[in-house]
């Protein structure tokens, strides 16, 4: 039974997030296992047992403590200058050296008392502005302090960890973008979802912690199978991979067309690859073994066998034989479990495609590298009249051609190319204004809403009905119209 909501203890071999700040990372939790997080090293042992957001303080020897109280380090007599102009940085106010610092850390002086002796032995601090004195403790505090807060992790935490560490990994699909996704997807609990994805599986993770176990998600994936490295940092419960399924792009083709046969399997030809990767791997590493055997024994040596060697390599033949019937069984063993392996992806695949030929999905979320519109037009195909479908580039030429192609097919209305827009605030007493650094862009969506295609006519004789049913005024307008 897995804990959630507050409250919830952090247990040996939960997925967690490591915060600092505005600095987020995601790590197991495993005992006597070294963590390095914002040039911090330490263990995560004492953390276990605790509720989630509690705030650990770094001791010597990398070990946990959880913070007590939080003291405020305020100077006694608060003096401060009225502006900053004859403040020179000169690195000279400081009379602390580098190595009376590393002398502090090494006695094992708390950070907060480091920060105290930093701004006693500071010449400027007394001319500074409140503001400048509060922003030296700030900065201060952030290096010498090591504070470190463990948090659950959700779609927000890991979202805003990714964009900030590594954006190339989810296609720069940032936070805001991704909440968009999930509203304008309609995507709630009880549906059945196609995703498509190459964001690690942080598109997926959200997805599935939006449905919270409830309903089924066909998750298509391009190449030998799905990335699903962020997914595992959600520490979604067993239960919620049971309704979770699979399938290639490379069969949606052949799916379509209806000439789907397990006996193409991916599993079966990837396998084989392996299998022959390894032979010829063998078969190279062998050659130049023997030619090395061959060119080694000297007459010398092949003279002097003595007796009892004669003897030992006789019972080395023996054994030999006894290995090779072990290798005999230890193979047939392999087989086997290869097989049961591709009978379990095969099962797994047809269960897919068994879904997808249903047709009536309740919604298609697609977030990937590859070019949208080839994607959309064959994954329409699977969703049902009357549900939403949102796709995300990087880009928004290719949206644009996609939106084209949607609109000259048909079958699609509402449709809509976004772009959010975010901006950060600092909002404090009298110094509330935009954050300096601001998002460049955050990646566009389409979005729109599937309805029945009349395939029976072509969209362009629709303009005769059009004539008979628009009022006058109109009417000379559609016949304008290059059709």
């Amino acid at each position: 039974a897995m804990e959630s909501g507050p409250g919830a203890r952090i247990r040996e071999g939960d997925c967690a997030v490591l915060k600092r700040d505005e600095v987020f990372k995601a790590v197991s939790v495993l005992r006597r296992r070294k963590i390095i997080f914002e040039k911090q090293w330490f263990y995560l042992d004492n953390a276990i047992g605790h509720i989630y957001g509690t705030t650990f303080e770094v001791t010597s020897g990398g070990n946990l403590q959880p913070k007590q109280g939080v003291e405020e380090t305020t100077t006694e007599t608060k003096e401060a200058g009225t502006d900053n102009r004859n403040i020179v940085d000169d690195g000279k106010s400081q009379k602390l050296t580098h190595d009376d610092i590393k002398a502090l850390k090494d006695k094992g002086i708390k950070g907060q008392e480091i920060v105290q002796q930093l701004i006693e032995n500071s010449t400027t601090f007394r001319d500074k502005t409140e503001f400048a004195q509060d922003k030296y403790i700030k900065k201060k505090k952030k290096k010498y302090e090591a504070v470190i807060t463990i948090v659950k992790p959700s779609t927000r935490i890991l979202s805003t960890m990714y964009y900030a560490r590594e954006p190339g990994k989810i296609n720069h699909l940032r936070y805001d973008t991704l909440a968009q996704m999930l509203t304008l997807g309609n995507i709630h609990a009880g549906n059945k979802m196609i995703v498509m994805e190459t964001c690690s599986g942080l598109v997926l993770g959200a997805v599935m912690e939006r449905m919270g176990g409830y309903g089924s998600i066909i998750q298509m994936y391009p190449g030998g199978g799905p990335v699903r490295a962020a997914t595992s940092c959600f520490g979604f419960p067993k239960a919620f991979f049971d309704n979770l399924h699979e399938f290639p792009l490379s069969k949606v083709q052949s799916l379509l067309s209806g000439t789907l046969t397990t006996e193409t399997l991916p599993a079966d030809s990837e396998d084989n690859a392996l299998v022959e990767e390894e032979s010829n791997g063998l078969a190279e590493e062998k050659q130049p073994s023997l030619q090395e055997t061959e060119e080694e024994p000297t007459t010398e040596t092949a003279m002097e066998i003595n007796p009892t060697e004669e003897q030992d390599t006789m019972d080395i033949i023996a054994e030999d034989g006894e290995f090779k019937e072990n290798k005999e069984k230890e193979n047939k063993e392999n087989v086997r479990e290869k097989q049961m392996k591709q009978w379990e992806r095969r099962k797994k695949l047809l269960e897919a495609a068994a879904l997808l030929r249903e047709k009536n999905a309740d919604g298609l979320i697609v977030a990937s590298k590859f070019h949208p519109t080839p994607l959309l037009l064959s994954l329409l195909e699977f969703v049902a009249p009357s549900r939403p479908f949102v796709v995300y580039c990087q880009y928004k030429e290719p949206l644009l051609e996609c939106y084209t192609k949607l609109r000259e097919r048909g079958g699609v209305i509402n449709l809509k190319l976004s772009e959010t827009w975010l901006r950060n605030y600092q909002v404090l007493p009298d110094r509330s204004h935009p954050k300096l650094t601001m998002s460049g862009g955050g990646g566009y969506l389409l979005s729109g809403i599937t309805v029945v295609l009349d395939k029976g006519k072509p969209d362009c004789s629709n303009s005769e009905a059009l004539k008979m049913e628009e009022p006058s005024s109109k009417r000379c307008k559609l016949q304008d119209l290059p059709c």
